[in-house]
């Protein structure tokens, strides 16, 4: 082989071994890089929303209550207690 083809052959060889080092460390970093990504921001749960019933039921409980007192006090008698804890059970 006359000495121009060796080094040009010489030249390929080491041009080519640079570019495939290049690659190797490129895909080494994106490979680190995707090892370590960041966690994700810790985001808190939204409040729960209001229970809607919460007033109605204290309305209730608060009726109950006083057909209780009634009932216990002897203004209402014991049919008329069950009637209107119905009523108020009922609705």
């Amino acid at each position: 082989m006359p000495l121009g083809r060796r080094r040009r052959r010489r030249r390929r060889v080491v041009a080519t071994a640079a570019v495939v080092h290049h690659h190797d460390e490129k895909a080494a970093e994106q490979q680190q890089e995707e090892q370590y990504e960041p966690e994700p921001e810790y985001q808190e749960p939204p409040p729960p929303a209001p229970a809607p019933a919460a007033a109605p039921e204290s309305e209730m409980t608060a009726q109950l209550q006083q057909l209780s007192d009634l009932h216990d006090s002897g203004v209402l008698t014991d049919e008329e207690f069950a009637s209107g804890k119905a009523k108020v059970l009922a609705s």
